[in-house]
């Protein structure tokens, strides 16, 4: 059986069980599940739910929304499962075992109104593959790619639905052009740096489906002070504050 951990957030509010070797959920999923924010009676579509952080979170944040993970690694799929159940979450949360690239309206109850993700970052075939399978399927393109994603994410998209992802900043333009020629017009863009003086390591972008062009650049996001300090932003996605 898998060795797992079980860790506390939101002052304990909520509870994920990760496994203690292999793929674990990296900040990069509280700042998405932090920044977006859907309305109301909105249904979430998270590509790529891992142990179902984004969706936990979300719907915890949210709790008049609807959230749906999409896994491809079984492992991975009933460990979200289960984080779902643990959080009582099941009446608004439900996770799918799919490959994203086959994934059909079919599979989700029609479309959505957001599409959230934090997907493999890196290109097949550079750096070296981890062993772990679940880490590597994580972080290399090697289940899905960036233009999978973002042609799936389309699809499940209603008109003018709206699709964040979070991604590094180095390959922010090859992010910002597939958005565009997907039909997914990149509209908001935030930069997140570690430390004030320090380059952006991530940038967070948001683009509308069939919208205009017209992008907004937002105030950068910075997580630690120059002490190491937790910053004041990082501090609210870790409490579970909404803004």
């Amino acid at each position: 059986m898998e060795s797992l951990t079980r860790d506390h957030f939101f002052n304990g509010k909520i509870v994920l069980n990760q496994p203690a070797s292999g793929y674990r959920f990296s900040i990069d999923a509280v700042i998405l599940s932090h920044l977006a924010c859907p309305a109301p009676g909105e249904t979430v579509l998270d590509l790529g739910t891992g142990c179902g952080v984004i969706p936990v979170m979300l719907a915890f944040r949210h709790p008049e929304i609807r959230v749906i993970g999409v896994e491809i690694q079984p492992s991975l799929s009933r460990l979200a499962r289960r984080n779902v159940a643990d959080n009582c979450l099941s009446d608004r949360v439900q996770i799918v075992d799919k490959d994203i690239g086959k994934l059909l309206l079919a599979d989700i109850g029609g479309p959505v109104d957001w599409v959230v993700t934090n997907p493999p970052y890196r290109k097949r075939g550079s750096g070296r593959i981890n062993t772990d399978s679940q880490r590597a399927v994580a972080r290399h393109e090697i289940k899905t790619d960036l233009d999978t994603v973002l042609r799936t994410a389309r699809r499940m998209l209603r008109k003018s639905g709206r699709f964040s992802i979070i991604y590094p900043s180095v390959r922010s333009i090859d992010l910002l052009t597939a958005m565009r020629s997907t039909g997914i017009e990149p509209k908001y863009l935030t930069m997140i740096h570690a430390k004030p003086a320090f380059p952006a390591r991530l940038v967070l972008v948001t683009g509308i489906k069939g919208g205009r062009p017209g992008l907004d650049v937002g105030p950068p996001l910075c997580l630690y002070h120059e002490d190491g300090t937790y910053t004041r932003a990082l501090e609210s996605m870790f409490s579970g504050l909404t803004d």
